[in-house]
């Protein structure tokens, strides 16, 4: 319930609003079971389903200047410098395994990322050279 004199706003929401309503319409609208599930490929007596990791994320801004010293948000001019909006979203995909169906059961197989694996070993080794060397240098 809304305290006496006060009153709710109307019109359409301020432009950074309708920025992340736009921004969560268009991301939600692709988040379904075909963005992680691919189509099942079927070669003789096995069934194959692609499977992948789907995230999705957005955001959004705005800004308008502080209102000077006994100014009341209203007296300001509607278009004073320094207003601004932004947004931003983005969806990502990749491939982690498929489904091999067959008539004896089904089984989930992950996909080896060979780059993944080989930037991990780097950065481990790249760990492990700074640990030493603290080490090295602790015991001088």
């Amino acid at each position: 319930m809304e305290a006496a004199g006060s009153e709710a706003p109307t019109g359409p929401p301020p432009p950074p609003v309708r920025i992340v309503e736009r921004l969560a319409d268009k991301l939600g609208s692709s988040a379904h079971a075909s963005a992680v599930f691919g189509t099942a490929v079927e070669r003789g007596d096995v069934t194959v389903i692609p499977v992948a990791k789907a995230r999705w994320g957005f955001g959004g801004g705005g800004g308008r200047p502080l209102a000077k010293a006994g100014e009341a948000p209203a007296e300001r001019p509607p278009r004073s410098e320094g207003e601004g909006s932004g947004g931003g979203g983005g969806v990502a995909v990749a491939p982690v395994g498929f489904i091999e169906v067959r008539d004896d059961g089904a089984r989930f197989r992950r996909v080896v990322d060979e780059q993944a694996i080989v930037a991990l070993t780097a950065l481990a080794l790249v760990g492990l050279a700074i640990a030493w060397r603290i080490v090295v240098g602790v015991n001088r």
